[in-house]
């Protein structure tokens, strides 16, 4: 036995996982098209020959990432009462100036001009935040309400975040969140008329 260092066990979970949030990093920068399997491989510590082992191809780490951005609760929260009003004040104030920014809209304005990640993009947003949306809100056309409820909170940040339209972007949070949630109202009434009765995701409202 040498006096040198023993090898470092790898661990492969870590290794998964550096390489999972290197990438959410690059596709949320850069997109789909645009992030390289080689710098996502640089920015975890690996070679490119571990994504490929790890995920199968760049494809799949894409899936993976959307999963990841998709999955946790951002805008959208899981409790049904006073679902309207928390959805308007999150929306508001995560889209103000110095707010932290929102990834999973990110990963979305910057890949969905590829057709293979709008694919992945469109199976992740309704396996995760559209399914939870419906679920809480309930009630006929559900999906289709909640979709429309999504398309809201896209459209807000894309007008005030990105482009910055001078009205949008200056107003102030409380005002914001006062006009959003009438216009969130009608695609999410039934959810308040159930507000005595709160009803979570793990209700029926898809995964979180």
């Amino acid at each position: 036995m040498t006096g040198g260092q023993a090898p470092r066990r790898r661990d492969a979970a870590a290794t998964r996982e550096a390489i999972l949030a290197a990438a959410v990093v690059e596709f949320a920068e850069h997109g789909y098209d645009r992030a390289g399997v080689r710098q996502i491989a640089e920015r975890a510590g690996v070679t490119a020959m571990m994504i490929n082992r790890y995920f199968g191809s760049k494809q799949g780490l894409f899936t993976e990432a959307v999963d990841r951005l998709f999955g946790p609760p951002t805008v959208v929260g899981t409790e049904s009462r006073g679902l309207t009003g928390a959805m308007a004040r999150s929306l508001a104030e995560r889209t103000s100036a110095g707010a932290e920014r929102l990834d999973p809209f990110l990963l979305m304005l910057r890949s969905a001009s590829d057709p293979e990640a709008a694919a992945i993009l469109r199976q992740g947003i309704e396996t995760h935040v559209g399914a939870r949306l419906a679920g809480l809100i309930g009630g006929p056309e559900a999906e289709l309400r909640a979709q429309l409820g999504l398309a809201l909170a896209a459209g807000t940040w894309l007008l005030r975040t990105v482009v910055g339209v001078g009205a949008l972007a200056d107003a102030d949070d409380d005002r914001l969140a006062e006009l959003l949630a009438a216009m969130l109202q009608p695609v999410t009434d039934r959810a308040e008329a159930r507000g005595a009765e709160p009803r979570s995701a793990e209700d029926g409202g898809g995964e979180a």
